[in-house]
């Protein structure tokens, strides 16, 4: 092995032992609860978005499994976030996914959509875990011990997981009802207001994706 081998080998070690050392401090509160034998994640993506669902994931994690390069869905690529999908759907010891559509938004308003969603993410694990983890929230109607935790998809592993599965199966959604719902530009914007998708809900009216309560400054009450 040559100088430059070797310096880069070097490097590698070092970004690989660096990766792991931001992973611990992400694990404080899996740390915390070791005792338990399934520690779920839950986070949600989607309540700001003018059209299509809000979505919670549910994630139970490995202990004897490393996922490198876990962290809040946001501060991620859309190539890496692909990639950790694939990588928790394969190695976690379960996951699940809830979603609440516009129609159920607009009936019980976004909060309460969103326990629904999670409460069904919850559902949809197929293992009851001894712990929740939450983002931020405490939900309602569920019997399990939960931990809000203020920002938690960057404080926790189980969390990121969760809000990473949440986010790409809700991008893949848009991105299929922008092939059938075409005008508002979903697959680049996700429903977020974006310019080109407030000029194509000008121009074409609510779509049957978009959240009534959440466009009404944005179309004529005739449109609605």
């Amino acid at each position: 092995m040559n100088k430059r081998e070797e310096e880069k080998k070097r490097k590698q070690q070092e970004k690989l032992e660096k990766e792991r050392i931001r992973l611990q401090n992400m694990s404080v509160y899996e740390q915390e609860y070791a005792s338990c034998s399934y520690i779920c994640g839950i986070d949600e993506v989607g309540r700001g978005p003018l059209a299509g669902p809000v979505v919670a994931g549910a994630v139970i994690l490995p202990k004897d499994y490393e996922i490198l390069y876990l962290n809040d869905s946001k501060k991620l690529s859309e190539k890496k976030r692909e990639a950790l999908y694939a990588e928790i759907m394969e190695h976690a010891v379960a996951t699940g996914i809830g979603m609440a559509g516009p129609g159920r938004i607009d009936e019980i308003n976004i909060l309460q959509a969103t326990y629904e969603a999670m409460r069904m993410a919850i559902a949809n694990l197929g293992v009851r875990p001894d712990i929740l983890l939450n983002d931020a929230v405490t939900i309602p109607e569920v019997d399990i011990p939960q931990v809000p935790i203020i920002k938690g998809d960057a404080k926790s592993i189980s969390i990121a997981a969760a809000s990473i599965i949440a986010k790409v199966t809700r991008d893949h959604l848009m991105e299929e009802y922008e092939k059938v719902i075409p005008g508002y530009g979903f697959a680049s914007n996700k429903g977020y207001g974006t310019k080109a998708h407030l000029e194509g809900l000008r121009k074409l009216g609510p779509s049957p994706i978009h959240r009534r309560t959440f466009i009404r400054n944005y179309v004529n009450a005739e449109d609605e």
